[in-house]
């Protein structure tokens, strides 16, 4: 018998959710074929095979958590090609060990640290680790997480799974690492020729970072140390039933408006058919939610660690003003929310970059 562990699918993440099995107890199966979709970093992904053979258990069922590194699928290993190594994963090596890590590379995947004790006392009262949000230091699970997580199913709570489960891990790591500041103002767009609002402000966005570079960058709060970048790869919020999406948009800077607004409608298809890969969600150096479609005028939108910056826009609004001759009309303004990590961002930088953003918008 030979059993396959969950690959890292993605950069340093901790678990995946099992989605839908695509094998049965009894099958016989090739190297590669899909064996089971799994969800994880907010995408839909396919497990391949790393054998020949029959299908001899499988670990696990639908809505159920896996950690990398457990066990997945038990085989009775047949034919010649059946000798893949144990650690290979869909994107390279893994070394597999009892303890997960904190990854040391600039990333959004989450893991915890738990300790022999606490993982004894988890099981004891029937506490799945994976269920559990870490406030230790550095995600270590506590005693007292424990307990609280065995309170909270004895009272019936819905475990929070898949995307929503993702979305709470990166906002308790953004409450627990950034210095937030926001600064509010408002481009008056009363000119505009050409109302495509989101490549616009994508356009804006990718100006305003060559003018102030410290706000398109990655931030370690461990070493202290930050990464500017040239290129300026968007990350944009799209809102779904299951949760919050951000695909990102890369090498904004070097696309026009159509090109943006054709990449925008490819990747918002993507979202609604849950076909997004994690390849086309990582490597954000800058984000934009653009949640004024909904409703609310002003924001305070959140930093996820390693980026520095995120630009919100409301609900656009009319207003009048009165002009230079002493006349009232009525204009077009549209309120922005710039929050910045200030442990790498300063209040100079941030205010040059919204007034830059804001400049760039006004025009026709």
């Amino acid at each position: 018998m030979k059993t396959f562990t969950l690959p890292d699918l993605a950069e340093g993440l901790a678990e995946a959710e099992i989605n839908e099995w695509h094998v049965q107890v009894g099958d016989m199966v090739k190297i590669d074929q899909p064996l089971v979709s799994v969800e994880t970093a907010k995408a839909v992904v396919d497990v391949p095979s790393p054998y020949q053979g029959k299908i001899l258990t499988l670990h696990g069922q639908k809505g159920d958590i896996i950690q990398t590194g457990k066990p997945l699928v038990d085989f009775e290993l047949m034919g010649d090609n059946a000798l893949k190594k144990d650690t290979g994963t869909v994107v390279g090596t893994m070394d597999v060990g009892n303890e997960i890590i904190q990854s040391q590379h600039f990333s959004s995947a989450l893991t915890y640290k738990v300790s022999p004790a606490v993982r004894a006392l988890a099981k004891k009262m029937g506490v799945e680790l994976s269920s559990v949000l870490p406030t230790g230091q550095n995600q270590m699970i506590t005693a007292q997480d424990i307990e609280t997580a065995a309170k909270t199913k004895s009272l019936h709570f819905e475990p929070l799974k898949g995307v929503r489960r993702q979305m709470v891990l990166s906002m308790q790591k953004s409450h627990s690492e950034v210095v937030p500041v926001t600064i509010f103002d408002d481009a008056d767009i009363t000119n505009w020729v050409k109302k495509d609002y989101t490549a616009r402000l994508l356009l804006a966005l990718c100006d305003a970072c060559q003018h102030e570079p410290a706000l398109n960058a990655w931030y370690d709060g461990n070493q202290v140390a930050r990464r500017l970048f040239k290129e300026v790869n968007i990350g944009v919020a799209m809102d779904t039933q299951e949760g919050l999406f951000v695909p990102v948009i890369q090498n904004a800077q070097q696309k026009n408006a159509e090109q943006l607004r054709e990449e925008l409608e490819g990747i918002k298809l993507k979202v609604q058919s849950r076909t997004i890969t994690p390849q086309e969600m990582r490597g954000s150096t800058i984000m934009l939610s653009n949640f004024g479609k909904f409703s609310g005028r002003y924001a305070n939108p959140i930093v996820v660690p390693p980026i520095v910056a995120i630009l919100a826009v409301g609900k656009i609004r009319e207003e009048a003003k009165l002009s230079s001759s002493a006349q009232v009309k009525g204009h077009q303004l549209m309120p922005l929310s710039l929050t910045f990590d200030h442990r790498a961002v300063t209040g100079g930088e941030a205010t040059r970059f919204l007034g830059r953003l804001i400049s760039v918008l006004e025009q026709p």
